[in-house]
């Protein structure tokens, strides 16, 4: 049988223990067998100060998860066109993993409420499922996506914690050391970022 792989895209701009909860929740209390971390590439077309260069957020990713078995640092979207839209990657990756996964996706509420705006959702659908982990956020889902069978709810813990206040606090020179996993602080201090 082939392995169910779910793919968490994200920046990771730094990966926190809030993404590493929820992708360890999703291996351990879904029928996925591995997470892979999907790490996307800065915009050429969006110079954001604050992200860090692609490779970093590779490294910061890999620091993370390499106790971690079933998790993966992926850098599968760093030599895709830009801008980058989860169905071309999701085409690749199909493409170069020739049947040998079952690739789903991994979202929160929030991004499922706005999933009727992703370019050919409706093909994303129809070929892969969709596991999503609860957040407190405005708005409704869509009724078609309620009770749909390629979508599946995770019970995982709300997780309240977010790269851009963990990189304010690092500026302020705050302690937010618990908030990150302990290679990750490291690394981050013995280079210097955010700071």
């Amino acid at each position: 049988m082939k392995k169910k792989i779910g793919l968490f895209f994200g920046t990771f701009n730094p990966i926190h223990i809030g993404h590493l909860v929820l992708a360890n929740h999703m291996v351990e209390f879904s029928d996925l067998d591995e997470v892979w971390f999907v790490i996307t590439p800065q915009s050429p077309f969006k110079t954001k100060k604050t992200l860090l260069d692609n490779n970093d957020r590779y490294q910061l990713v890999f620091e993370a998860v390499k106790n971690y078995p079933k998790l993966k640092a992926s850098d599968i979207e760093f030599n895709l066109p830009q801008p980058n839209y989860t169905i071309h990657t999701l085409a690749h990756i199909n493409e170069k993993y020739k049947g040998k996964y079952d690739f789903s996706l991994i979202m929160g509420e929030d991004n499922l409420k706005g999933f009727h705006k992703w370019k050919n959702y409706e093909v994303i659908l129809e070929h892969h499922d969709i596991y999503v982990y609860p957040r407190i956020s405005e708005g409704k889902i869509e009724n078609r996506f309620e009770g749909h069978e390629s979508i599946h709810h995770v019970a995982a813990p709300i997780m309240e914690i977010s790269s851009t206040f963990i990189r304010d606090q690092i500026k302020l020179k705050k302690n937010i050391r618990p908030l990150l996993p302990d290679a990750v602080w490291e690394y981050i201090d013995h280079m210097n970022f955010y700071g």
